[in-house]
Formats: structure tokens, C-alpha cells, sequence
């Protein structure tokens, strides 16, 4: 058991991942469960195998596709219901369509557990909603006071002028960004600068559908054009293991870029061997994380998936009671001062 867990707190730590034995649950498991919880459908908190899946149902979609049918449970948003003696419902957390707050109430005492969240605008997912809590379990993806986002609209902005010089040079511009959630994003904050298309890759376009048919408004897409001089001035859309991909040999002349948080250091996009960086991430930033954790009202914090130590200390200096708890399994993120991941930051 972690230090940070004491033996009378309702979730431990187990190899299946974080577990409440009141309501005979885990968290976002990483074997197989009788019963899971699922804050979002990315594949480092969603996987198959379960016995029950417990999701939002706006997030069932995204469940559906990327895992098939299995059985799922859907709740609304905010619609409290009873799992053995715990008292559960599910908080929209901002980072992607679906994505959840779990809010947990055993013994009187509430713990709040966020997922991965982010307090932007995002027109594709309901926004996070500051949920009152005795203990918050919160992501540190980006706990550090570097990571600080601008306006998404000017990023965008600085995309599309990206786009526009490509043009100029007969270049396609090819951004990298994750297939589920900050694609979606993209092409949905697009909207703001006119209704040109954007080719994208085939496993983004899986998602794009998703998203379209839950009624997120986004410009249209289109599959890759035979010609290798058929995408010059055209913005694609590709996940980032495709760079250095065969696929990418069929563009001629082509920029890149990624999108992704880790870009607001700048040495990381030399790591990633790209042109260009723009600062759009799916999480939390330092300023939202310590906003969150406010909004919470919780007297004991718990920072976990990430570089938690610098937030922790922070948190300390002010008074709460905080502590790293480790994940459940070895965090994919990097630390925060080395090369981004292929993920959803």
C-alpha cells in the first residue's frame, strides 16, 4: 500500500489498479475486474477485459469504438447510484468527449478522483465541473510552473497561418495530435477560421465519425488525394506515429509540426524531430491544477500520473495535506523535462 493511502481510507492500491472495497470496484483498471469504473476511453484508462464497465454515457461511444461491445453501464452526468455501500457519480472532467470526475461517498467522507482533466473551452466535451470533496485524487501530468497554456483560439490562429506559408512554399502541413480527443479539438476550433477541409489520417478519421455522430460540429475531413503534389497549402491531420511512417512518403514536400503540451518546452520538439510545436494540450496546466484543487475544497490532496513532487511541495506551503500517490502502473509520461510521449497531453 502506498504511504499516502491509510488503512482506513475506502480506496487502495492494488496490481488490477486503484480499488474501493466498498463498492467492490477499480478505477480505470489495468487487468482484468469484475467490475471498473472508466474515466475516458484513451487506451491507458479504458481496456478491455472487463467484467462491467461503469462509464458517462456520453463517453459510451468512445467505449464502443475502441473497445466493441462489451457491458457497459451508462450514467448520466451527476446521477448518483449505489454500488455495494458506496455512493458513486460521474463529473464531467473537460479533458475529452466523455471524459469523468469519479465522486465516491463512503462513511460520510467524499473522495474525488479527476482522471485526466483540463479547464479550457473545449466546444467537443462538457467542461469540468468543480466537485466539493473531503479528499481529491488529481492528475499531475503537468505539474510544473512552466506548463502554462495560451489561448487555444490563437494557437489555432498560428496553425492556420502555419498552413497558409506551407502554401506559399508548395509544403503540406502535417500536425501531429492524438487520434481521440485532440484531433477532434482541432477541428472543431478550426471552424472559427472557415469551412476548408482537412485530410487526415485514416485512424483519425475513425474517431472523427464518433465524435461527428455524437453531434460535435467540426470542418469536414477527407482521406489523403492520389498525388503526391495534391496536398501542397492543405493542412493534414496525422497521429504521431506516422512520422518517419511509409504513410508519410506519400506527400512530396511536406512541414511538421505536433501539437501537444510538452511543446511549451521548447527543446522537446527538437526530441520529437519536428518543425514546428503548438502549445494545445487535453490536461490541466500548473495554474488549473492548483485552481482545481481549490475549487475542490479538500483539505488532503493526493497528485498522481505525472511529476507530482513540485505540487505536493506547493500544495504543502499552503497548507493541505498532500502527497504523491504512485500509479497503479509505471506512468507512460516522461518526466516532464524530457521528450513528450505518443499520448493524449
Amino acid at each position: 500500500m502506498s504511504s499516502a493511502l491509510r488503512p482506513d481510507d475506502p480506496l487502495i492500491l492494488r496490481p488490477q489498479g486503484l480499488y474501493c472495497a466498498a463498492g467492490d470496484f477499480y478505477i480505470d483498471p489495468l487487468q482484468p475486474v469484475a467490475r471498473a469504473l472508466i474515466t475516458h476511453g484513451h487506451g491507458d484508462h479504458a481496456r478491455a477485459g472487463m467484467g462491467r464497465y461503469h462509464t458517462s454515457a456520453a463517453g459510451l461511444p468512445v467505449l464502443r469504438w475502441r473497445l466493441g461491445e462489451r457491458g457497459y453501464v451508462a450514467h448520466d452526468y451527476g446521477e448518483p447510484f449505489d454500488l455495494g455501500a458506496a455512493r458513486i457519480s460521474l463529473h464531467p472532467a473537460g479533458h475529452v468527449l466523455g471524459s469523468a470526475q469519479v465522486r465516491i461517498e463512503v462513511g460520510g467522507r467524499v473522495w474525488v478522483v479527476s482522471g485526466d482533466y483540463k479547464r479550457q473551452p473545449d466546444p467537443t466535451c462538457a467542461p469540468f465541473q468543480p466537485v466539493r470533496c473531503d479528499v481529491f485524487v488529481t492528475e499531475a501530468t503537468f505539474a510544473l510552473p512552466v506548463y502554462r497554456w495560451p489561448d487555444t483560439a490563437a494557437e489555432v490562429a498560428q496553425i492556420e497561418r502555419w498552413r497558409q506559408r506551407c502554401g506559399e512554399r508548395g509544403e503540406a502541413a502535417v500536425l501531429f495530435c492524438y487520434a481521440l480527443g485532440k484531433a477532434q479539438r482541432l477541428l472543431a476550433e478550426l471552424r472559427a477560421f472557415g469551412e476548408r477541409p482537412v485530410f487526415v489520417h485514416g485512424a483519425i478519421e475513425a474517431g472523427v465519425r464518433v465524435y461527428r455522430e455524437a453531434g460535435v460540429a467540426m470542418v469536414e475531413t477527407r482521406p489523403l488525394e492520389d498525388g503526391r503534389d495534391a496536398h501542397a497549402g492543405e493542412l493534414v491531420l496525422a497521429p504521431p506515429s506516422a512520422l518517419g511512417s511509409a504513410w508519410m512518403r506519400r506527400l512530396r514536400r511536406a512541414q511538421t509540426a505536433l501539437a501537444s503540451g510538452w511543446m511549451r518546452v521548447r527543446g522537446n520538439r527538437r526530441r520529437r524531430n519536428v518543425d514546428r510545436g503548438f502549445v494545445i494540450s487535453d490536461h490541466a496546466d500548473w495554474p488549473a491544477l492548483l485552481a482545481s484543487i481549490d475549487d475542490s475544497g479538500a483539505g488532503r490532496v493526493l497528485a498522481t500520473h505525472g511529476r507530482s513532487e513540485a505540487l505536493v511541495r506547493a500544495l504543502r506551503e499552503r497548507g493541505l495535506d498532500a502527497h504523491s500517490l504512485p500509479a497503479p502502473q509505471a506512468s507512460s509520461e516522461p518526466p516532464a523535462s524530457t521528450a513528450p510521449p505518443d499520448g493524449d497531453a
